[in-house]
C-alpha cells in the first residue's frame, strides 16, 4: 500500500501480486470499506394531491407527465400572445393602408371612444385593433413601416403553426421536453458522482469466486456436495475402491460428474421440471461428507427428486443445441436449449409425463448424432436424433423405444461419445461392446439384445459410452467408489454377460456408475483429471 496523493489530489497505490485478479481486490475493497459506500432514498412524492412512495419508473413516468402538463400550458400561453399579436398587426396592416383617412378620423374626433367606434364603423377592425391604433401616437402612427410588419407577421404566423402542431401530435410534445432536458444537461450537468443499484454495492458473487474444476456428487437421497477433482485415484480392475462419502440407510451417490465452479447445474426431477444453481452455490465438501441436503438449495415441490444434472456453459451454446430427454418408460423429447435459459426459483416445466412414468434422462446435443437407450432386461436401440423433432417445453414427447412388461429404460447415450457401450449389471459384472454391433432402426421399435442377464449378474444399472482412452467409477449402495480403466474391461458381443468388475459384500449392489476422463495438462505441466457428464458442450465433461 503506497500514499501517492499531493497538491492535486488523492491517491492510493495498492501493489498485487502476479497470481491475484485486480477486480477481485477492487470489489473487496468496495464492499469493505468506505471506498464506496451506498445510501437510500425515499421516493416520497404527490401524485393527484396524495402522497405516494414511488418506484424509480413511476417517478420517471410522473416527473414527465408532469413535464407534458408544463409544457403544454407553456405553448398554449404562447399560441394566444401570438395570434394576439398577429391579430394588432393586421390591424396596423390596415391602418397603414388608409393612414391619412385614419389620421383624419382620430384629429376629427371629440373624444377617444368616438374614434374607436368610428375605425371599427369603417375598417371593419375589432375593438383590440381599435384600441392599438388610437394608443399610438400620430407621430408613432406615421412612422410605420410595413416591410417591417410584413416581416413580424410572417414570423408570427409560423410560431402559430409550430405551436398548434406541437399542440396536435404527442410525438412533437415529448421532442421538445428531450430537447429541453439535453440542453439542461449540456449546460449544468457533470458526471455522476452516485451510481442507480441494489443493496450490496451489486458486486457478483462470481467476481470473488475463481472458475476452477470442481466435481458434483448427489446422492439418491437428495445429499449433493462439490469436492476437487484431486480426490479420486485410478485402480486395477476388481479392487475394493475407497470410500465415497458417509452414507445412511438406502443412500448411495447416484450423479458423479465433472464441471466447472462458474457453471449453470440445470437440475431435471421424476416429475419433469427443471430448476437451476450455479456450482459455486453448492457448499464445498470433503470426499467421505454426506453433502448438503437438496431441498435446502432448490424449492422442490413435494415428491419431486433429481434424476438428471446437465452443467451448461451459457456463452458457447449454439442455437442447434437441444436438451434431449428420456423417461423410463421409453418416451422422448428435444427441446432447445434457450428455452432454458430464464429459469425461476420455483423451477419450470420442463416435460408432460404420462400417468406412472418419470424423466430418467437429459443430455445436451446438437442434433447431429445418434441416440442410444438401454433397458433394465438388457434390451439396446440406437436411432438417429433428427428422427425426433423440436417440440417445446409444455409437449409430452414420442415414443423412443417400445419396452416389454417390467422393462424400463436404464442409460441413454450419445453415439458421438465413445465407440464402445460398457454395460454394468448390478452384481458387478460388465462389458464393453462396438458400439457399431448395434445398428441403426427407427425410432419407436424394440431394439436388439445388448446382455445376458442371469442369476449371477442381476439386472443391468447403467451404460455409458467409452473408448480405451476413459476410464469409469463404479458406485455401490453403501457408497464405495471403484475407479476402472476402460482399457482393462473386456470387449465382448452383445448376447454376453461380461466379466467381474468389482467384488461385492453380500447383500451390497452397484447403484450408478460414472465416466471420467483425464484434461488437459494445467499451467504447471501437470494433467487434471475429472468426471465426465453429458456432452463436449460442457466445458469439461461427458457423460
Amino acid at each position: 500500500l503506497r500514499d501517492e496523493s499531493d497538491r492535486e489530489g488523492m491517491r492510493i497505490a495498492i501493489e498485487l501480486r502476479r497470481d491475484v485478479n485486480p477486480n477481485i481486490i477492487l470489489n473487496q475493497l468496495y464492499k469493505h470499506t468506505q471506498l464506496q459506500d451506498t445510501f437510500g432514498v425515499i421516493m416520497l412524492a404527490l401524485v393527484d394531491n396524495q402522497p405516494k412512495v414511488l418506484n424509480l419508473y413511476d417517478m420517471l413516468k410522473y416527473y414527465l407527465l408532469h413535464q407534458e402538463e408544463v409544457v403544454t400550458r407553456r405553448t398554449k400561453f404562447d399560441l394566444n400572445k401570438a395570434e394576439e399579436r398577429a391579430h394588432i398587426l393586421e390591424g396596423l396592416m390596415i391602418a397603414l393602408d388608409n393612414i391619412d383617412r385614419v389620421i383624419s378620423i382620430i384629429r376629427g374626433s371629440a373624444n377617444v371612444q368616438i374614434a374607436k367606434e368610428s375605425l371599427i364603423a369603417e375598417f371593419a377592425l375589432s375593438e383590440a385593433q381599435a384600441q392599438a391604433i388610437v394608443d399610438m401616437r400620430l407621430r408613432a402612427l406615421t412612422g410605420l413601416e410595413r416591410s417591417k410588419l410584413e416581416a413580424e407577421l410572417k414570423e408570427l404566423h409560423e410560431k402559430i403553426k409550430e405551436y398548434k402542431a406541437i399542440l396536435a401530435d404527442k410525438k412533437l410534445l415529448l421532442g421538445v421536453i428531450k430537447t429541453e432536458i439535453s440542453e439542461i444537461a449540456d449546460k449544468y450537468g457533470d458526471d455522476r458522482r452516485t451510481s442507480i443499484g441494489y443493496d450490496e454495492y451489486d458486486i457478483s458473487m462470481e467476481d470473488l469466486i475463481p472458475d476452477e474444476p470442481c466435481v458434483i456428487a448427489r446422492t439418491n437421497l437428495g445429499y449433493v456436495k462439490r469436492m476437487t477433482p484431486d480426490n479420486f485415484k485410478s485402480q486395477h480392475r476388481g479392487g475394493k475402491g475407497i470410500k465415497g462419502m458417509q452414507t445412511i440407510d438406502d443412500d448411495y451417490i447416484k450423479d458423479l460428474f465433472m464441471t466447472t465452479s462458474h457453471h449453470v447445474l440445470t437440475f431435471f426431477t421424476n416429475t419433469g421440471r427443471a430448476y437451476k444453481l450455479k456450482a459455486y452455490e453448492i457448499p464445498e465438501a470433503s470426499r467421505t461428507s454426506r453433502g448438503t441436503a437438496i431441498i435446502n438449495l432448490l424449492q422442490l415441490a413435494p415428491g419431486e427428486t433429481i434424476t438428471a444434472v446437465v452443467p451448461v456453459k451459457i456463452d458457447t451454446l449454439q442455437d442447434t443445441d437441444y436438451l434431449f430427454m428420456a423417461t423410463k418408460k421409453g418416451i422422448v423429447k428435444k427441446t432447445p436449449v434457450k428455452d432454458f435459459a430464464n429459469i425461476r426459483k420455483t423451477g419450470i416445466q420442463a416435460i408432460n409425463l404420462r400417468e406412472d412414468d418419470e424423466l430418467i434422462e437429459v443430455k445436451l446435443t446438437d442434433d447431429q448424432a445418434e441416440i442410444l437407450m438401454v433397458t433394465m432386461l438388457g434390451q439396446c436401440i440406437r436411432f438417429k436424433e433428427t428422427d425426433v423433432r423440436p417440440t417445446g417445453r409444455s409437449a409430452m414427447g414420442v415414443i423412443g423405444m417400445s419396452l416389454m412388461d417390467e422393462d424400463e429404460v436404464v442409460g441413454v447415450q450419445v453415439s458421438t461419445q465413445g465407440d464402445t457401450m460398457l454395460i454394468v449389471s448390478e452384481n458387478g459384472m460388465g462389458k464393453r461392446t462396438d458400439i457399431d454391433e448395434y445398428t441403426v432402426q427407427h425410432r419407436g421399435g424394440k431394439g436388439v439384445k445388448c446382455y445376458k442377464i442371469t442369476e449371477k449378474t442381476g439386472n443391468v444399472v447403467g451404460a455409458k459410452a467409452v473408448d480405451d482412452s476413459r476410464e469409469v467409477m463404479l458406485i455401490t449402495t453403501e457408497g464405495i467408489i471403484i475407479r476402472l480403466q476402460c482399457s482393462d474391461i473386456s470387449n465382448l458381443g452383445r448376447i454376453t454377460s461380461g466379466v467381474k468388475l468389482i467384488n461385492l459384500d453380500e447383500g451390497i449392489k452397484v447403484a450408478t456408475i460414472a465416466k471420467v476422463r483425464k484434461q488437459p495438462a494445467d499451467e504447471d505441466g501437470k494433467d487434471a483429471e475429472g468426471f465426465e457428464e453429458d456432452t463436449d458442450k460442457t466445458v469439461e465433461s461427458e457423460d
